[in-house]
């Protein structure tokens, strides 16, 4: 049994270590629910073990989290496809974006953005888990392998597949934090005048457009590709929504995108930018992923049942 000592001294260091671990867990599940859900379960593991046997903790909870969260995305993959409507990973948002602290700034622009999770959508558990272990996180592939019960070699394949298929959709001019926000504030600018011209600006010719309602409010169930289309929806949305349709700048998992505020309920959008265009635009609206949200923005009551993640 351990001493009350013992386990306070344990809790701290595994406090230490509680953020990494929900990066970890967070890059395999795309929701910060379920990431909390897995980093809770391995303190629990922590707790039964023998502090003595482990010689690298931060290694070992990895391990453990990675564990459980490609047993848990296994699992979601499953009431995913039975999810209503497209389904988005859940967004971390800082709603200050124009005041964040350079220190913070940083640290978020170290966290998986959200284009990178919606690629990591399309692969298998456990080739997302090889990627984000090796390429993300910096393991050998020797440690990834018992994460994913492969050799080594299989190990190394299932990592190439997941890099080739991230590469073959990542921007190949990819915007800085600067011009990103400068392309986000034309978009803005544009859509509040309702001057379709201006929004093909900075819309790339294939542009998509995705909403991620769950069921719970009002999104639209299929994916709009095209500029001309895509700049048809967001002005008519934001002709619609009229005065109370209301921009605020904010960085969704450390890029500079922003959250939408309507009479009904909030909206965070993510923005892919590309040689200075905007390739991809995800709309957010599952009230149960915007938990990051200040209450106040949230526009839903505490007690609402939750949905399928």
């Amino acid at each position: 049994m351990t001493t009350p000592g013992v386990n306070e001294r344990l809790g701290a260091e595994f406090e230490e270590q509680r953020a990494y671990l929900l990066r970890v867990a967070y890059s395999h599940l795309g929701t910060v629910a379920e990431a909390e859900d897995v980093v809770q379960d391995a303190w629990l593991r922590l707790e039964r073990t023998d502090r003595s046997e482990i010689r690298d903790l931060r290694a070992w909870l990895a391990t453990v989290v990675s564990r459980l969260a490609l047993d848990a995305l296994t699992s979601a993959r499953a009431r995913r496809e039975r999810y209503v409507g497209p389904w988005l990973p859940e967004p971390v948002v800082d709603p200050d974006a124009a005041d964040a602290d350079p220190a913070t700034r940083v640290e978020l622009d170290e966290s998986v953005s959200m284009a990178l999770l919606i690629v990591l959508e399309a692969l298998s558990p456990a080739e997302r888990s090889a990627f984000v272990m090796h390429d993300i996180f910096g393991y050998s592939f020797t440690e990834v392998a018992s994460i994913v019960n492969r050799t080594p070699q299989a190990t190394r394949q299932l990592a190439a597949r997941a890099r080739h298929a991230v590469e073959a959709r990542r921007p190949r001019y990819p915007a800085t934090s600067d011009k990103q926000r400068e392309v986000v504030e034309a978009f803005v600018a544009a859509a509040m005048a309702g001057d379709v011209a201006a929004l093909l600006e900075v819309l790339d010719p294939e542009v998509s457009l995705c909403s991620d309602g769950g069921g719970l409010v009002k999104a639209a169930r299929t994916v709009f590709v095209g500029a001309a289309r895509v700049a048809q929806v967001v002005t008519a949305m934001a002709t619609k929504s009229g005065s109370d349709f209301r921009f605020s700048p904010a960085l969704i998992n450390g890029t500079p995108g922003l959250v939408v505020e309507t009479s009904d309920s909030p909206s965070v959008v993510s923005f892919t930018v590309d040689a200075g265009r905007i390739t991809e635009i995800d709309l957010i609206r599952n009230p149960d992923k915007l938990r990051t949200l200040p209450r106040s923005r949230r526009g839903a009551p505490e007690d609402r049942g939750s949905t399928s993640r």
